[in-house]
């Protein structure tokens, strides 16, 4: 467990276990140099329980990454609470994390994340104070959708010397709250869209309301479009999807995209554009913060369109200097966490 610490760069690793209320937790805490760490708190079912040590490791680093690039006065966390396989009081189960989380004591802020949603942050805020996207401060998920969205144009100009999306082809992988929300936007900017999704409800929505094309979960990575939209969960961008990708652009949601860091190489080898996704996702990241610090909404909304020029400006490094814009991305994330890690030493 030590070693895989080191691997991710992790300060901290705090699990918690009650069996009262059923609660197997784990906080992973990458870094507090820059400020409290924020992070989702995912209630999802795991295989086993390295397996959910392992999920909370990887995002953690990537919401420090998110939060240096813009510009947050926070470090990154993640957090996941093992969903049961019994019956059990889910108030009672969130309560008993909000202590976890109070312990603490304002090291890690806890916000929605898949499988949670405003009620679970209510539970949470009655047994402690460090908590966001209650029903009082509302779901991130559009925010995200919106960074995405934004994202997607700069990377489509990038491609074409246009913003414009009408008639550019989107296949999106995801119709869950971020991803049926980016769906809505490129739908009203003209763009034709093909989606997949494990939940048939959920397709047969965006082919009624945005006149999508369907298309089988495991076909999406092969349809021929401009931009490919991930917006489920991660490492889909792999050995197997990569010989099957007909894109000229990935950019989406999901977190954790490349499965191994030399799949962004092999992704710009074969000329497709990546926007990292710690990037272009962290419009909802950005909303926590900064409602958390009762900043405006229009502040929020600003902040969260300039992903769009973080990203151009990010390709236009990778052009000059002929390199992987993830790479490029982490080394600009992790020279700020470096730093303040060092005025934090001195």
């Amino acid at each position: 467990m030590f070693e895989q610490m080191e691997n991710a760069g992790l300060e901290r690793l705090h699990l918690a276990c009650d069996p009262e209320s059923g609660l197997r937790a784990i906080i992973a805490i990458h870094s507090t140099a820059r400020g409290p760490a924020i992070g989702g708190c995912r209630f999802i079912t795991y295989q086993s329980e390295a397996d959910a040590i392992t999920d909370a490791t990887r995002l953690a680093r990537g919401m420090s990454y998110k939060a240096a690039l813009a510009g947050l006065p926070h470090g990154g966390a993640k957090a996941v609470v093992i969903k049961p396989d019994h019956n059990f009081d889910r108030h009672a189960l969130m309560k008993s994390f909000g202590r976890f989380v109070q312990d603490l004591a304002g090291k890690y802020i806890t916000a929605m994340d898949s499988g949670t949603q405003t009620s679970d942050m209510d539970s949470i805020s009655q047994t402690t104070k460090w908590v966001t996207c209650t029903s009082q401060t509302g779901d991130p998920s559009p925010y995200t959708a919106l960074g995405v969205f934004e994202g997607i144009k700069a990377s489509v100009k990038h491609i074409h010397g246009s913003d414009d999306l009408h008639g550019i082809h989107v296949s999106l992988q995801g119709l869950g709250h971020v991803g049926y929300a980016v769906a809505e936007l490129l739908y009203k900017s003209g763009a034709h869209l093909t989606v997949s999704d494990i939940d048939n409800a959920k397709v047969l929505k965006a082919v009624n309301e945005l006149g999508a094309k369907a298309i089988a979960p495991d076909r999406i990575y092969g349809v021929e479009a401009d931009v490919f939209c991930p917006c489920g969960l991660g490492a889909i961008i792999n050995d197997h999807s990569l010989q099957q990708l007909h894109c000229r652009i990935v950019a989406g949601s999901a977190n954790n995209q490349l499965e191994r860091e030399e799949h962004g190489e092999l992704l710009r080898r074969r000329g497709i554009l990546y926007a990292p996704d710690y990037l272009i996702n962290a419009g909802g990241l950005i909303f926590v913060a900064m409602q958390h610090a009762g900043q405006s909404d229009a502040a929020i909304n600003s902040k969260v369109r300039q992903i769009g020029t973080s990203l151009g400006q990010l390709y236009q490094q990778a052009d000059q200097e002929d390199r992987c814009t993830h790479r490029i991305a982490n080394e600009r994330a992790e020279t700020i966490i470096a730093r303040a890690a060092l005025h934090s030493a001195a």
